[in-house]
């Protein structure tokens, strides 16, 4: 037997709760005697709608919305809202309300209770106020994702207001996109309700993407069910830097192998040797950009290796980059770096050479090989201090000391137009030049002693002397390959020699060239026709081939990039020195390869 009304009415103002019970249409058929009390309000005046002058008029608008939403849906629900007291203080009050149904399901009535939480709140708010202060991100979570709250560090960090960090969708405006899928899908987690956590970069006010680890943890009711997640974002970028600095490394390491000789101690006293490494101490310091001049073979790059190891970036990686062995549809990428699908086959993010080189030093040899637009790219790295990878837009900070390298001659380069005078000016802030081979002579016999010593060791041989006709020979030769042609030619006699006294093949240094300065001839000329005569030569003998251990490249003892470059300069048409059946398919061939070997200066 059902109770009735007045004996219902009875229960409800029993009830030690503030209670009330409303018609299906929403509007208020009756209120406790506590209800009453609390608010001064008489039954009449609470009834129909008469309720909503006790609540305060900033909350009205989304408790009336709120209470529509649940009339409609027709389930379960409940509001936070202020309701003023008898007396004119507003308190907080959580108000539940419930469906009651007849036998047919339909609803009949709404049952519902307002509790107080003031004190809840009050502590809540002491809590976020202290939360505020914490010089971390934080931000709660509803059990279905949605954000509620963001403590000041967060919307510092965002640049963004807690109105607008409440908008849906929010997430997805300052997470990477590139980790957005790594996200959404780590997120499924918070459906077991167990603490986990994730790496994403999110955007700051300032545009940049920063790495942090996010941490999940739930708070859960006495039953177990969770209520809210409590999450906090640790910025841990340097930390991200620093691994991907050590795998950077470790590849330059990788790549720099083949190399170990350029480690190598500089070797000569001359006068003209002892200028460059005066130069080289006083730039080493600074932290100015450097381009080193030279003809192939100087030691272009052993000079900037000795600049690096002693600057403040000496324990940073040092990453070299041939600008002439690399194809020109490519040099931008290889530079810095391409994004997934930044174009055909780039499958995946590759980092560039001024990302491996971050916090270090970045040589760039030949440079003036470098095309038009990756000129002006670069003129923008080392005046803005930073770069987009290819097929990015987000700007990466450039925190690399720039040496480049040249056997060109840059300025008649920028008469023609070929090299751009900005980046010109812009390289060489500090220029060293070292001086070939043929004007050191006083450094022939270090060199060669020193070569010899290397040389035998390896091949555990014991030299002891070494011929005076030799050495006569060795420093009369005017050495166009300069010490790498010179460190070649010693390691090919220590290896063909079976006494103790070294001698060299005097075949290996004729070249039925007069090596005599012709009456007005300049000596640059005579050194370029030298050069020239000295390259068709190699090339008839290997019927044009460049590359490959039996190529041109091979027999003068420089790198087949090298050798290319000589090739523009010089105007030499290579193709006529094929045989007829060989076609034209050099372009086929790869010009990255090279001798390897070790020299000193």
């Amino acid at each position: 037997m059902y109770p009735s009304e007045s004996q219902l009415r009875l229960m409800i103002d029993t009830i030690p709760a503030l209670a009330w019970c409303c018609l299906p249409d929403g509007t208020t058929e009756f209120s406790n005697k506590r209800w009453l009390d609390y608010t001064g309000f008489s039954q009449a005046e609470a009834l129909g709608r008469g309720w909503q002058r006790a609540v305060h008029p900033d909350d009205l608008e989304k408790l009336v919305e709120t209470w529509r939403a649940i009339l409609v849906s027709g389930e379960p629900g409940e509001a936070e809202a202020r309701m003023r007291r008898f007396d004119g203080e507003y308190r907080w009050f959580l108000i539940r309300a419930e469906p009651v149904r007849d036998e047919h399901c339909n609803i009949v009535r709404w049952y519902g209770t307002s509790t107080d939480i003031e004190e809840l709140k009050r502590a809540e708010k002491e809590l976020r106020d202290l939360v505020d202060y914490v010089p971390q991100l934080i931000v709660i979570r509803e059990p279905d994702g949605r954000s509620i709250y963001a403590n000041r560090a967060t919307l510092d960090y965002l640049g963004r207001t807690f109105e607008e960090f409440l908008e849906p969708g929010f997430d997805q405006t300052v997470i990477h996109p590139d980790d957005w899928n790594k996200v959404t899908s780590t997120l499924q987690r918070s459906s077991r309700g167990q603490p986990f956590e994730l790496e994403a970069r999110m955007r700051g006010k300032d545009g940049l993407y920063r790495w942090f680890l996010y941490r999940f943890n739930p708070l859960r009711d006495c039953d177990g069910r969770v209520l809210r997640w409590f999450v906090t974002g640790t910025e841990i970028e340097a930390l991200k830097q620093s691994e991907e600095r050590v795998q950077n490394e470790n590849l330059a390491l990788r790549e720099e192998i083949d190399k170990a000789s350029m480690f190598e101690e500089i070797v000569g006293t001359s006068s003209t040797l002892r200028a460059v490494l005066t130069r080289v101490s006083k730039a080493a310091p600074t932290e100015s950009t450097i381009i080193i001049s030279g003809e192939t073979g100087t030691g272009k790059e052993l000079i900037a290796r000795a600049i690096h190891k002693r600057s403040p970036r000496s324990s940073r990686a040092f990453v070299s980059v041939n600008c002439a062995a690399i194809p020109q549809s490519l040099i931008a990428s290889e530079l810095f770096g391409h994004e997934k699908g930044a174009f055909t086959g780039a499958s995946q993010r590759r980092l560039g050479r001024f990302e491996m080189a971050q916090g270090g030093t970045l040589f760039l040899d030949e440079v003036g090989e470098l095309p038009c637009e990756t000129q002006i790219a670069l003129l923008r790295v080392l005046q803005e201090r930073q770069f987009e990878r290819v097929g990015g837009n987000q700007p990466i900070r450039a925190d690399v000391r720039v040496i480049s390298a040249t056997n060109r001659d840059l300025k008649a380069a920028m008469a023609t137009g070929a090299f751009r005078s900005d980046l010109f000016y812009r390289l060489s802030v500090f220029p060293i030049e070292i001086p070939p081979l043929r004007e050191r002579k006083d450094d022939i016999p270090i060199l060669v002693e020193y070569f010899i010593d290397r040389y035998a060791t390896e091949a555990g041989k014991n030299i002891r002397y070494v011929s005076k006709k030799s050495m006569e020979l060795l420093q009369s030769y005017p050495w166009p390959g300069n010490v790498r042609e010179l460190q070649n030619v010693i390691e090919r006699s220590v290896i063909l020699c079976e006494t103790e006294t070294f001698s060299v093949d005097e075949s290996w240094l004729s070249h039925d060239i007069d090596h005599a300065v012709p009456a007005g001839q300049p000596l640059v000329q005579m050194l370029a026709t030298q050069e020239k005569a000295l390259i068709e030569t190699a090339l008839a003998e290997t019927r044009g081939q460049v590359s490959g251990p039996t190529g041109a490249a091979a027999k003068l003892s420089m790198r087949p990039s090298t050798l290319e470059s000589k090739i523009r300069i010089l105007k030499i048409n290579k193709h006529r020195f094929k045989a007829p059946s060989e076609g034209l398919s050099e372009s086929s061939r790869s010009t990255r390869g090279g001798r390897r070997g070790n020299f000193g200066i």
